[in-house]
């Protein structure tokens, strides 16, 4: 691949393409992998994706469909990337821009605490009914949600004396 780096590195990495059709094709393979791994790995919908990226369901949906008169904008690929936690060289590089550049090596994320890790195993088992795995999501929605407590908290209502 130009640029250097194997395609094996990254799941979502294309050859840089030449012509309109094939950057649609290839940033639209892109988009979906990137989807289908933001419902397979995280349990979330198009709306969730949309939410975390801040780019709407229906220019995703467009992007999906290959369905652009004119390249999407840079900011808004940047979004979608960062909030999926991929690196944006990778789109650009399916959208063929920026060909001198090799996309970057992405930072090792710090380990992830064990109970997370056992969620997450949890909702990718198919050993695991819905109903289970709707509570585990309602449940981490709700704390990742939830208003954060001053930390000065616990001594609110002591009196002095």
């Amino acid at each position: 691949m130009p640029g250097g780096g194997e395609e094996t590195d990254w799941p979502y990495r294309h050859g840089v393409t030449e012509t309109a059709n094939a950057r649609k094709i290839a940033f639209a393979t892109f988009v979906r992998r990137a989807l289908e791994d933001a419902r397979a790995m995280r349990a979330w919908s198009g709306t969730e994706v949309s939410r975390r990226t801040g780019v709407s369901r229906q220019t995703i949906n467009r992007w999906v469909r290959g369905d652009w008169a004119s390249d999407p904008e840079a900011e808004r690929v940047v979004a979608f990337c960062e909030g999926l936690g991929i690196n944006p060289a990778v789109a650009f590089a399916a959208l063929g821009w920026d060909r001198a550049a090799a996309p970057r090596a992405t930072p090792t994320p710090p380990p992830m605490d064990p109970d997370v890790e056992a969620l997450l195993r949890r909702l990718v088992d198919p050993d695991v009914s819905d109903a289970e795995k709707f509570h585990i999501r309602e449940t981490i929605r709700y704390l990742a949600y939830r208003p954060t407590l001053p930390v000065d908290a616990p001594n609110r209502g002591k009196q002095a004396g």
